[in-house]
């Protein structure tokens, strides 16, 4: 087998700027670097060591069905606090699409929605 490591997740939007500051606002995601691709705005993020890519595509591209589906349905983020992370994303406007709840002990979870239907978990784990 060929040893790997992940490199990026790619995300594609109508508005990858403000995707972006969804990101920067709410998960502290810092911004490395823009580019065009094939005349298409690419936002790249460091969101928590993930490398986040955003690309600017037409508004009448196909959106994600709701969950469940097949193929990638969500973007896992372990938080220190659920709460306080919760309460932080309320002050953006952002509301919980399920949660929070506990999964067993040592582990809460909760979902949001983020920009262009990315569905987004919030994880604390406590030992």
């Amino acid at each position: 087998m060929t040893a790997c490591r992940i490199d990026h997740l790619h995300l594609r939007s109508p508005d990858p700027e403000a995707a972006a500051r969804f990101y920067a606002a709410a998960f502290e995601a810092r911004e490395t670097g823009r580019m065009e691709v094939n005349g298409a705005l690419r936002v790249m993020l460091d969101l928590g060591g993930l490398m986040l890519f955003i690309e600017a595509v037409p508004p009448e591209t196909p959106k994600p069905p709701p969950a469940p589906f097949q193929g990638i349905e969500h973007i896992g983020l372990t938080v220190p606090d659920l709460d306080a992370a919760i309460a932080h994303l309320d002050g953006l406007g952002v509301k919980l699409t399920s949660g929070p709840r506990e999964m067993r002990p040592g582990l809460r979870i909760a979902f949001i929605d983020g920009p262009d239907k990315v569905r987004i978990e919030l994880l604390e784990r406590r030992s």
